[in-house]
């Protein structure tokens, strides 16, 4: 039991560095820049993260150069968010960020990791809050002095096993995720922007999709530049912006806030029941926008496959909720939503104050597309896209269950309530409800 573990001060088994002070200029490639932001659930965000200029990432080194196992963390907003650094990953700190470099012989990093983000960790960070005017902080010259608990190496290397496993599990469905929307995005970038087929056949390539698909786009473009008896309209005809739907004040309904749209990827968190007051009305197949700043820079958006049948949900008003209209494909706003091009027109529509500017709906809706001249090819799409979201959503849905029984272990194994043994039999449930969702049995 944990009674019977010793507990000694982080510092006593690791070294702890503090990152730069500063915020260097950031580039559109070069060695990995590692904020605050790309600290999510345990491990690193990619998509959150930016680059430096080689010269800059030397001087965002010289303080600490983070290594393969270090557990990065924050000490000043975002309290509590942590994540190791993979091996081979070569990246700079930011500002507000340090970093824990553990004596491996008595504190294995993993462990240290999911001790960080156990309960009884997370309660003692926020025991040694310090709130301030602007952001809450922890004094990070105390911070070597926080005590942990200290099993045997080899327990706390088992531990870290159990958890890990969870977690590449839950990593490889979100990979899989990512796969899965790419192939989607660069169908629409192929067929409804580069009109990819059309050029083609202008160049006399030979064909790369089917002879039914290739057929249905035509063999030239117009003077416009699309394909020819295509129209450019505004997105408005294609898509219903901000629809109303049923939804009486003071009933409870699922509600989505602006912290659960993703940056990346289309699943949001899980939503939550609350009484409807005034927000965003939505239902499954709508899409979510977020229009206001930084939230629409940072790529907040989603695609509403979450909710019960049949169920209206609401959230901020500062969404923008796009609804495609018959016959073009639900998925097909989601992807548009996901395009450049269109992002940067919602940008520059903004307007409003500093720090509160806001996109405009009408604006949004009136940026121009490709239509093809009949649903033969908006059928075709949806054929192609339609199997990748469902994908998307299964894969999306099995680790929440599989979240749910990490969060289940970690406090009873960090805590010692659970031994290892204990732990195994939980983990035969996990090959189960993976077996049962990658066979397309799960409920």
């Amino acid at each position: 039991m944990a009674d019977e573990w010793p507990r000694l001060a982080i510092g006593e088994v690791s070294e702890i560095f503090d990152g730069p002070h500063a915020t260097p200029k950031t580039v559109d490639a070069g060695p990995i820049f590692l904020g605050i932001g790309a600290l999510q659930n345990g491990r690193i965000n990619l998509g959150e993260t930016r680059h430096v200029t080689p010269e800059d990432f030397l001087t965002w080194t010289r303080r600490v150069k983070p290594r393969g196992g270090d557990v990065v963390f924050s000490y000043e907003t975002r309290l509590g968010e942590a994540a190791i650094i993979p091996e081979g990953f070569a990246c700079c700190l930011g500002r507000r960020m340090a970093l824990v470099r553990t004596d491996r012989t008595r504190l294995d990093p993993r462990f240290f990791l999911y001790t960080y983000l156990s309960p009884y960790f997370q309660e003692l960070i926020r025991s040694r809050t310090i709130p301030g005017a602007t952001v809450d902080r922890i004094a990070l010259k105390e911070f070597p002095l926080f005590p942990i608990p200290l099993p045997d190496i080899r327990e706390q290397r088992a531990i870290a096993h159990v958890l890990g496993t969870l977690d590449d599990k839950i990593e490889l469905y979100r990979h899989r995720n990512q796969t899965l929307e790419a192939m989607a995005r660069a169908l629409f970038q192929d067929w409804f922007v580069d009109f990819g087929p059309v050029r083609a056949k202008i160049a006399g390539r030979r064909p790369y999709l089917p002879a039914d698909l290739w057929q249905l786009f035509p063999d030239h473009l117009d003077d416009e530049g699309k394909p020819e008896e295509w129209k450019m309209v505004p997105a408005s005809e294609l898509i219903e912006f901000n629809p109303t739907g049923p939804l009486r004040k003071g009933t409870s309904a699922p509600y989505l806030d602006m912290a659960s749209l993703p940056t990346s990827g289309s699943w949001p968190e899980p939503p939550v029941l609350r009484k409807f007051g005034s927000g965003m009305r939505f239902r499954n197949g709508d899409t979510l926008l977020a229009r206001i700043t930084p939230c629409l820079e940072n790529g907040k958006t989603a695609f509403i496959q979450c909710l019960p049948d049949d169920t209206m949900g609401w959230g901020s008003t500062e969404y923008i909720v796009m609804r495609p209209k018959a016959p073009v494909p639900a998925e097909y706003a989601y992807l548009l939503a996901r395009d450049g091009a269109f992002r940067e027109h919602a940008i520059r529509s903004m307007t409003g104050t500093s720090g509160r500017q806001r996109a405009q709906g009408d604006s949004v809706a009136n940026f121009n597309l490709a239509s093809p001249p009949d649903q033969n090819l908006w059928n075709a799409f949806a054929k192609h896209v339609e199997p990748a979201f469902e994908s998307i959503k299964s894969n999306s849905t099995a680790p929440e269950t599989l979240a749910a029984l990490r969060d289940t272990l970690l406090p009873k194994l960090m805590s010692g309530d659970l031994r290892i043994e204990d732990a195994e039999k939980f983990m035969e449930r996990v090959e189960l409800q993976a077996s049962e969702y990658n066979s397309g049995r799960a409920p």
